[in-house]
């Protein structure tokens, strides 16, 4: 009977450990639930809203180089669809995204142009790019945003790669899942906010092998394939 009942402690001891370190992603249903219930407020009860998309050249609306398409970046189609679902927010988009840039430089400009916004949520979205600067500093560079992200109150959404058609995506390992992996787990770890745009992609890859129907150059998503993106971020402000 003892030896039954250490076993049992034991057991319990060893599950406890494991949920106790478990730390699930933010889910999209809840996670912005303050936020939600201020958009939904009327003047002159409601505030504005920041957005901030910080980022490479896909949040800043390159489609193909060098043709900047604003307003049909998946940005400005979370705002267009955030208008649709509450008319009576006031919502700033505020896009600090540079084309060719990686989360390093990123990281360095985050709190002078990012944190002065007074952000409500922030997106973040560079591994494309990071691919040179490799995973190690990228972590680095991701962790330190985030950091000083939560430490002001903001809301941090991350963003795993959209494709690059040069990329084989049904190629376990490739260098785009590695990063799009360090990302879910950096969202995991700090228990924030994640879309999986890699995964959208790789889907639809599999399943209709038009992957290029949503691309605009080799590394740049047309309108279509940010809409795939800017449907995924609207989970978050969609019960």
């Amino acid at each position: 009977m003892k030896k039954l009942s250490a076993s049992i402690i034991l057991v319990l001891a060893l599950f406890l450990s494991s949920w106790s370190s478990f730390k699930p992603i933010a889910a999209p249903s809840t996670y912005l639930a303050d936020l939600k219930n201020e958009m939904s407020l009327e003047w002159p009860a409601n505030r504005t809203i920041n957005l901030i998309f910080h980022g490479h050249s896909v949040p800043a609306g390159y489609f193909k180089t060098p043709q900047v398409n604003t307003l049909n970046a998946y940005p400005y189609q979370v705002l267009k669809l955030l208008k649709d679902n509450y008319p009576n927010a006031v919502i700033n988009v505020i896009n600090t995204s540079i084309g060719g840039e990686n989360s390093m430089s990123g990281s360095k400009r985050f709190k002078k142009e990012v944190l002065n916004h007074r952000a409500d949520v922030i997106f973040i979205d560079y591994a494309l790019n990071d691919r040179k600067l490799g995973l190690v500093e990228a972590r680095k560079a991701w962790e330190k945003m985030i950091k000083q992200a939560q430490k002001v109150g903001a809301k941090i959404i991350l963003l795993t790669p959209t494709p690059d058609l040069k990329v084989d995506l049904s190629e376990s390992g490739n260098e785009l899942e590695l990063h799009a992996n360090q990302i879910k787990e950096l969202a995991e770890t700090y228990q924030i906010g994640l879309v999986d745009s890699y995964s959208i992609f790789k889907e639809l890859n599999s399943s209709c092998d038009c992957l290029a129907d949503y691309m605009s150059q080799s590394n740049h998503p047309n309108a279509a394939g940010h809409t795939l993106v800017a449907s995924a971020i609207m989970k978050y402000f969609i019960d």
